[in-house]
């Protein structure tokens, strides 16, 4: 089940934290860049920023899953974390996430970005519809890659 989730609860908070950390660890691994933003982000910091925030929560109300998104202007969101804990990778958990976002109310193009070599993020974002925009050189050879899905407003 999905559902929005606030990081003003300590507890929650962490559980978010923690599994930005394992998440992200492994596309640092697989892009072979250990700086990535959110795995340098305090608890503080996390708790601080503007993002709406969703879980994905197993039978047992288990978090393994978060998404976030900021609406960039009217109609244009930019997802901006999208984790999974990795002892439920390949579940179809992130595909769950995405989708709901994408099925959001009066918004026409999604945005969002990841590394060149983190293939399986690649291949999900691919297969939902997003479409190459642009590649930036962030660090000497460390590629990240932003995407776009458009579609008719609903």
């Amino acid at each position: 089940m999905i559902r929005e989730i606030h990081l003003h609860d300590p507890d929650l908070l962490d559980q978010v934290w923690n599994m930005q950390q394992q998440a992200y660890g492994i596309e640092a691994l697989l892009i072979g860049f250990h700086e990535i933003p959110p795995l340098l982000e305090t608890r503080d910091e996390l708790q601080q920023v503007q993002e709406q925030f969703y879980g994905w929560y197993t039978d047992s109300n288990e978090l393994v899953g978060v998404i976030s998104y900021e609406m960039e202007a009217p109609h244009l969101l930019q997802i901006c974390r999208v984790m999974v804990r990795p002892d439920h990778f390949r579940k179809g958990i992130g595909r769950s996430l995405m989708q709901y976002v994408l099925s959001k109310q009066g918004v026409h193009t999604f945005t969002i970005c990841t590394g060149l070599k983190n293939t399986p993020a690649l291949t999900l974002y691919e297969q939902l519809g997003f479409h190459y925009v642009r590649d930036d050189e962030v660090a000497p050879g460390v590629i990240l890659r932003t995407l776009i899905k458009t579609q008719p407003l609903t």
